[in-house]
């Protein structure tokens, strides 16, 4: 009889890996936002991932570089999220105010109060200050390199005639705080949709009052 062998370099032997290292990410993710860093044990994350203790450290390494990639793949998550929701920005809108609020509802849905984000605000709340640098790409509601590509959007809106923004930067900055303003402000808790929508419909509505356009 015939004995095939898997190779590492096989694709059964990926794949294996592969799942082997997202269920080791996943319960990690897990385990350092329940216990914090400090509290957190290599063995508790392999028993959650269902993974010998060896396993992680081939797969990934130790714990600090474990707990750097959980938020390196947070940061991709949710840049990656940003970035598909900004390609449904009203660029030439018919309805600005209607829009507008339809845009800060999925800017707000999958890019502030989805489970990326919330998990990573829970990290930064607990481990914020003994790794500061990981944490620098969201120190504005989101990706901190993906702000110019926001503002991008705003300075075509003024562009246009649209809405009146000197700096489209700032025009950005504020919706952002605008329609978050009425979010409860609480790490790691889920916000229901009717929140959602009345958090963008109150922000867009003060946005508009100070950037829409003046009426002659």
């Amino acid at each position: 009889m015939e004995i095939s062998h898997l190779t590492e370099h096989s694709p059964a032997m990926q794949r294996g890996n592969y799942q082997k290292r997202c269920a080791i990410i996943t319960a990690a993710t897990a385990v350092f936002v329940r216990d914090g860093y400090v509290g957190a044990s290599i063995d508790a994350i392999a028993d959650k991932a269902g993974v010998s203790r060896q396993t992680i450290y081939n797969q990934i390494g130790d714990k600090e570089k474990l707990f750097a990639e959980v938020v390196r793949g947070i940061n991709e998550r949710s840049s990656a999220a940003l970035v598909s929701t900004l390609a449904s920005f009203p660029d030439k809108p018919d309805d600005l105010e209607t829009e507008l609020t339809a845009f800060a509802i999925r800017m707000t849905s999958n890019c502030l109060c989805d489970d990326d984000a919330r998990t990573l605000r829970r990290l930064i709340e607990n481990e914020g200050q003994r790794y500061p640098e990981l944490f620098d790409a969201w120190k504005d509601y989101g990706p901190g390199r993906d702000w110019p590509a926001i503002a991008a959007r705003f300075s075509r809106l003024a562009q246009s005639g649209a809405i009146e923004a000197d700096e489209p930067e700032l025009a950005a900055r504020q919706f952002m705080a605008l329609i978050s303003a009425d979010l409860p402000n609480e790490p790691g808790r889920r916000v229901a949709p009717s929140q959602v929508e009345a958090a963008a419909r109150n922000g867009v509505k003060t946005f508009l009052r100070a950037f829409g356009p003046r009426r002659s």
